[in-house]
């Protein structure tokens, strides 16, 4: 079957325009082709980006993700690490106190039970660091994951949403609702 889609213009007769810049348009029905359906392709997407965060989204062809990605994973590391030079920093200070030594950066101006809380403090930011990277690490992956699946989402006519309107003349008022169209 064939459909034609014309719109208050005429057709020349030379080429497939339609006035000045509409253009016709001929689908044949029989020959609309569906996309096969892979279904390895989530599971691949989300290896992908458990491998290296961000192939992932590459797979998928969602490219403006992958500096999301980077710059997510790529910060809780940055405050891991800065957070692990603190805690490093006031552990050797504390050490050097209990050898006996007076000679650390903050000799005088943070007693042994600061010492001994920034440690308390640092440690504890080191451990939240490294539990939301791991949290946006699994959010990439399950993000690649869902992705795929929502690229084979069936979009096509034989399944429809569509609201209509209607005007019921016996009780002199409207109609709202939604229509659900199954097609086999």
């Amino acid at each position: 079957m064939f459909s034609i889609i014309l719109s208050n213009a005429q057709i020349n007769k030379d080429t497939t325009q339609i006035g000045a810049s509409k253009e016709l348009t001929i689908i044949d029905n029989d020959l609309v082709k569906r996309a096969e359906i892979d279904p390895l392709r989530p599971s691949k997407a989300a290896f992908y980006s458990a491998v290296l965060p961000g192939l992932g989204q590459a797979y998928n062809k969602k490219y403006w993700k992958i500096p999301i990605v980077w710059g997510a994973i790529g910060t809780g590391i940055y405050f891991y690490i800065a957070n692990d030079n603190q805690f490093d920093r006031y552990r050797s200070a504390y050490k050097r106190r209990l050898a006996g030594f007076e000679d650390d950066e903050f000799f005088g101006q943070i007693s042994d039970d600061g010492l001994i809380r920034a440690q308390q403090q640092f440690r504890r930011n080191k451990e939240i660091s490294v539990l939301v990277t791991l949290g946006l690490y699994a959010l990439n992956i399950i993000d690649a994951n869902v992705d795929a699946h929502l690229l084979q989402f069936n979009v096509d006519d034989n399944l429809s949403l569509s609201p209509h309107y209607q005007y019921n003349q016996m009780e002199n008022s409207s109609d709202l609702g939604v229509t659900l169209n199954f097609k086999f």
